[in-house]
């Protein structure tokens, strides 16, 4: 599937919101979603060259209780590079970065609940949970790499991935510390803890612009189709298990994620510590520099400028260049 020329605009349930949703529509009854199909477009939006011989496989393991851990390997040899997405995202948030480093074998690693990994029964979205998980696909899927991307909570489950596992040599942090809590994570919150359900595609659409107002239309509309699905009435529904983020208002929703160790987790990894810090995004302050440069003086902290919270959405080519340095590859 090609990016189109049709535009359908958006409805007024979001005031002020009245982004053309691009290409096919996704209401139609005959639109096909292809997980693939959507390469052109990222390397068309940011300059890359044509997708043409770039090789992406669905791989997945079994966990020991049956649960399945869904990934993406980009490349046919074994991954040097594991990439962790953040909360209600998916694998497929690191297309462009990926695509940007074409000649890198990489796993894109879909966590419990998200994407096509199971969700868990028991609700246990906590970074420990997540790394043992994480722990025990990258072994099978990944047993050679040792360098770990890890975005927002992808970036917690990975320092919680040192303690766990002996795997990691190199961490990058892209803009997630320890020191996240409820008001720092207030915008990512808010996202998230929003409808589950929506009636249509103009309307699912509508609330991503309004939370992404940096992304282009044509970007959040893939960043769509790779986290939601149409259901058999037509309304659209997120694929992310969102069960564990609903409260009462007033609730911390990083309580639950067990970051209370990861300080210390970063001060014991001997693994090398590159913090990338969104310019516009609220998540990591000044003060969690200072922490992580106290506890570990060696870490070294680069900002994005003009990228928020997801640096891999708003400055994919930038934060290639930064991994292919700080990498090697």
């Amino acid at each position: 599937m090609t990016l189109g020329t049709s535009l359908r605009c958006v409805g007024s349930t979001f005031p002020g919101v009245s982004i053309p949703v691009p290409g096919e529509d996704p209401d139609d009854p005959s639109f096909s979603y292809d997980e693939m199909a959507y390469f052109g477009e990222n390397c068309s939006e940011h300059g890359l060259p044509a997708p043409d011989g770039v090789e992406v496989t669905r791989v997945e393991h079994r966990l020991a209780d049956g649960r399945r851990i869904s990934a993406l390997r980009w490349g046919s040899e074994s991954p040097e590079v594991v990439l962790v997405h953040g909360g209600a995202q998916n694998a497929h948030t690191w297309d462009t970065v990926a695509l940007a480093l074409r000649g890198t074998s990489l796993l894109a690693v879909d966590l419990p609940g998200h994407g096509r990994s199971s969700w868990r029964g028991d609700r246990r979205y906590d970074t420990t949970a997540g790394a043992e998980d994480l722990a025990e696909a990258v072994a099978t899927l990944a047993p050679g790499a040792r360098s770990v991307v890890g975005m927002s909570l992808g970036g917690l489950t990975s320092i919680a991935l040192t303690r766990v596992a002996d795997v990691v040599e190199h961490l990058v942090l892209v803009d997630i510390t320890p020191g996240v809590d409820a008001h720092k994570a207030a915008e990512v919150h808010a996202f998230i803890a929003g409808p589950q359900t929506f009636p249509d595609f103009a309307e699912i659409f509508a609330r991503t612009v309004a939370f992404n107002p940096t992304r282009t239309p044509a970007s959040l509309r893939r960043g769509i189709l790779h986290n939601a699905h149409r259901t058999a009435d037509g309304s659209w529904e997120w694929n992310y298990d969102r069960r564990p983020l609903t409260g009462t208002e007033g609730d911390d929703p990083t309580a639950e994620l067990g970051v209370g160790v990861l300080w210390d987790d970063l001060s014991a990894t001997p693994a090398s510590i590159l913090l990338l810090r969104g310019g516009a995004s609220p998540v990591v302050d000044d003060d969690d520099v200072a922490e992580l440069l106290r506890r570990r003086p060696d870490a070294r902290v680069v900002v994005v400028e003009g990228s928020g919270h997801s640096i891999q959405g708003d400055r994919p080519i930038e934060l290639a260049a930064l991994l292919r340095d700080e990498l090697g590859l």
